[in-house]
């Protein structure tokens, strides 16, 4: 991850900037609201956030940087925070390294509810400034945990931490889920690709409470193994691949087998004399 990804000096220096030249911060906490306000994935992602610190025993006032999508939000729940964690956070607004002279610039406002208001630039100083955390990744959500965004993170953060200690991290993702998200099981946490697709079906747990659930840095795709409990969608798209997957996320291995048969060119040669 660190040969595939790094900043540019612009971007370091921004990050730097927010750091103050003390410690690295020992837990990030996304939090993809979508400029919603949601009282429940909040209080989730504190129990959760607060949780992750004592497990980890990392001492009275752990380092925590607070990134999410919606940078209103940011200031709002610091004081929630601030109790037990020194919270840090990039405030591009009051930032005057040679980035914020971009701030006016390829501001999409169609994408604001899926983005976020800020500029563009900021989302890559959020980024490398979560992924600078030693110990976990925390992700909170409105609607979907474990974005791409953010398991790009906890990968880049775990991939610095265990370079960091000598190859023997100790580092941990997690994804808080509010009691809404979870009450008919994980069939909200879909997408081709999301990191909680594979237990989204009708067999994934329901009527449970808030969850601070371990999160796999790479999780599987559906050729690594059973998927657990698809959902019908998936099957349908599946299907369509040839493969069909039951309930369990078993794979008819004949069926797929017929499929392929289909599929195949047979070409007839003739030898001309």
């Amino acid at each position: 991850m660190r040969i595939l990804i790094s900043p540019t000096e612009k971007v370091k220096q921004a990050v730097d900037f927010v750091l103050g030249g003390g410690l690295d911060p020992d837990i990030t906490l996304h939090m993809r609201m979508l400029m919603n306000r949601s009282v429940r994935a909040l209080q989730a992602a504190l129990d959760c956030t607060r949780k992750v610190m004592q497990n980890a025993q990392l001492g009275s006032r752990p380092r925590l940087v607070l990134v999410s999508d919606t940078p209103s939000l940011v200031e709002d729940v610091k004081l929630n925070f601030d109790s037990f964690a020194e919270v840090v956070h990039f405030d591009y607004e009051s930032y005057d390294g040679e980035l914020s002279g971009q701030n006016g610039l390829h501001n999409l406002n169609f994408r604001t509810k899926d983005w976020g208001p800020a500029p563009r630039w900021v989302a890559f100083v959020d980024f490398f400034l979560a992924s600078r955390a030693r110990q976990a990744v925390i992700s909170g959500a409105h609607r979907r945990v474990g974005t791409t965004y953010v398991q790009l993170i906890a990968a880049l953060a775990a991939a610095n931490s265990a370079d960091n200690v000598g190859g023997n991290s100790s580092f941990s993702f997690f994804s808080s889920f509010q009691s809404t998200l979870i009450s008919e099981g994980l069939s909200n946490q879909v997408g081709w690709g999301h990191i909680w697709n594979r237990f989204s079906g009708p067999l994934s747990c329901g009527n449970q409470t808030n969850q601070c659930a371990y999160t796999p840095l790479l999780p599987s795709a559906w050729w690594d193994g059973l998927w657990q409990s698809p959902s019908l969608r998936d099957i349908r798209k599946m299907e369509a691949y040839g493969i069909r997957l039951s309930g369990f996320g078993t794979v008819d291995e004949n069926q797929l087998l017929s499929f392929c048969n289909t599929r195949k060119e047979f070409r007839k040669f003739i030898t001309l004399v």
